[in-house]
């Protein structure tokens, strides 16, 4: 039964990111995507399945007595996105990844502890999880055996972020940068300026919301995005060009633009102070830096740039890494306890029809086989045969039930 548990998947460690787009199921929403996921339930015959597409992995999680191999990979994914065609990913088998069995188990529980991530510690993958599970669950792909499959996984994830310190020390670099600021104590209403409306900075706003700062001003190249990331903070937006004859001061600065030099040079800057004195505090998340290395010399400056963040954040993951042991251990603990519970659950679904057969036979013997006998007892009588069918029916349901829950010890 263990051995129906199966993977098919793609990780961002196999496949470039931009490749994976191949591998999902596309639609244009979730009634569209329902209909699809049904079809291949269906079509393939698999009994329970679960599908999960992140930015960085796409996974089938099945429960099927069919031999998932990579025959039926290809035909699988061929009929899952159009796209896709096993001749355009190179070193097919290594690209594709097949799990089965406690090898499958282990792995979702590696995936829900954040184990196989992009970012080892970081939950949001377990989130992600859940949502998938509960989505693939209201529309009917998953049934019992997924259902314990994913209990497991939660209650792995759970443990092992409770009893390790693989989600301590931020290791992304724009968690490390808010960090960095909040370090600093900039202050709730100090004047931010947002230089860069791209990925980078969008990923820092949503930090910036969370942790409640408001005052916020955004420049980029073009207005449009400048407009929509400044409106989430209700701020005003400009141009770059902008940046020359901006004179309302600030008070720290967080930039990442796309350009190939250095943005604000010691003029720039000075104009910007509007003759301030104060310290600031300049977040540089740019390759190559977009702030001048003579501007960190010559202005009084509380200056954090990318390569010390990335250092810190290598640093940050190496920890989380020696983590990883200890986690490992818990799956694994984890992995053979499932063992004991997915075959009492089995036991107890065949048995389920114990106790209404055993009512029935009661019933049969009173009403049918023993009917004339019964007829001619007094009422007394009739009490105390009542009562000792009811002591025998629950003893009959109660005896090969525990039998089966030993057995499975």
């Amino acid at each position: 039964m263990i051995n129906n548990f199966k993977i098919l998947t793609v990780t961002h460690k196999n496949v470039p990111l931009k490749a994976l787009g191949k591998f999902i199921v596309p639609s244009n929403d979730e009634t569209e995507l329902q209909l699809k996921l049904d079809k291949l339930k269906m079509e393939f015959d698999i009994e329970e399945m679960m599908y999960l597409a992140t930015c960085n992995r796409v996974m089938y999680f099945f429960y099927t007595n069919k031999n998932v191999d990579t025959t039926f990979a290809t035909e699988f994914l061929s009929k899952a996105n159009p796209e896709f065609q096993s001749d355009l990913v190179d070193d097919f088998q290594k690209r594709i990844t097949i799990l089965e069995g406690d090898n499958a188990l282990e792995h979702l529980m590696e995936v829900s502890a954040s184990i196989d991530s992009m970012v080892i510690g970081e939950r949001e993958i377990l989130r992600q999880l859940r949502t998938a599970f509960e989505q693939c669950n209201t529309w009917s792909l998953t049934d019992d055996h997924i259902r314990l499959a994913m209990q497991l996984c939660v209650e792995t994830a759970k443990k092992v972020y409770s009893k390790t310190r693989i989600g301590e020390k931020p290791v992304s670099i724009v968690s490390l940068a808010i960090q960095k600021l909040l370090q600093a104590q900039f202050p709730k209403d100090g004047k931010l300026l947002l230089i860069g409306a791209g990925q980078t900075n969008l990923l820092v706003s949503k930090f910036l919301k969370k942790h409640e700062f408001e005052n916020v001003t955004v420049f980029n190249r073009s207005i449009g995005r400048a407009t929509s990331l400044a409106d989430k903070f209700k701020g005003k937006a400009f141009l770059l060009d902008n940046l020359k004859t901006y004179q309302e001061g600030f008070d720290g600065i967080i930039i990442c633009t796309g350009a190939d030099k250095a943005l604000i040079d010691d003029e720039l800057y000075a104009s910007l102070l509007q003759g301030d004195e104060s310290k600031k505090l300049v977040i540089d998340l740019a390759i190559p830096n977009n702030i001048e290395k003579s501007v960190v010399e010559n202005f009084n400056i509380n200056y954090i740039e990318i390569e010390d963040l990335k250092t810190l954040a290598k640093e940050n993951l190496a920890f989380r890494q020696k983590e990883i042991i200890k986690a490992k251990e818990i799956i694994d603990e984890n992995l053979l306890g499932f063992h004991k519970i997915h075959r009492q659950r089995q036991i107890e679904k065949a048995m389920r029809h114990v106790p209404a057969q055993i009512k029935e036979i009661k019933s049969h013997a009173m009403n049918e086989v023993f009917k004339k006998d019964i007829e001619g007892l007094d009422e007394n009588a009739l009490e105390v045969l009542e009562r000792v069918l009811t002591y025998m029916e629950k003893r009959c349901i109660s005896i090969p039930m525990k039998a089966a829950k030993d057995s499975v010890v």
